[in-house]
């Protein structure tokens, strides 16, 4: 059977692949980490790691985040995986060091809206 041949088996242009989301994540539901927000953003940790011995799904996000940092959501969307697979996939490149992340301003950091509102106006008197 050709490499093209065993492509096709696996994949149907409707349903697209058909490996269970389970079968990626080696049956883990969640990331071990918490942290992974839909709008935590990820690099690459070093440009010139090597993706050729890993597989497909941990390989396509390091390639993914190699020249700018991507938010979880847009890696799901980019593989066309659920959010979820992708939280324990990068939760797992982060524990090998591969990828680094930055976690969304909490709202307690975030600044006053008051004090916005003090700098518009402020601004509007010049």
């Amino acid at each position: 059977m050709t490499a093209d041949a065993e492509e096709a088996w696996f994949f149907d242009k409707d349903a697209g692949h058909l490996v269970r989301p389970y079968a990626i994540t080696n049956g883990r539901t969640g990331p071990v980490r918490e942290g992974f927000a839909l709008i935590t953003l990820v690099v690459t940790a070093d440009p010139r790691t090597d993706t050729s011995r890993m597989s497909p799904e941990p390989a396509a996000i390091i390639d993914l985040c190699r020249e700018r940092p991507l938010a979880v959501a847009e890696i799901a969307a980019g593989l066309d995986l659920p959010v979820s697979v992708v939280k324990v996939l990068l939760d797992d490149l982060a524990e090998a060091r591969l990828i680094l992340t930055r976690a969304p301003v909490q709202l307690a950091e975030a600044p006053d809206v008051s004090l916005i509102q003090a700098v518009i106006e402020g601004v509007r008197r010049l």
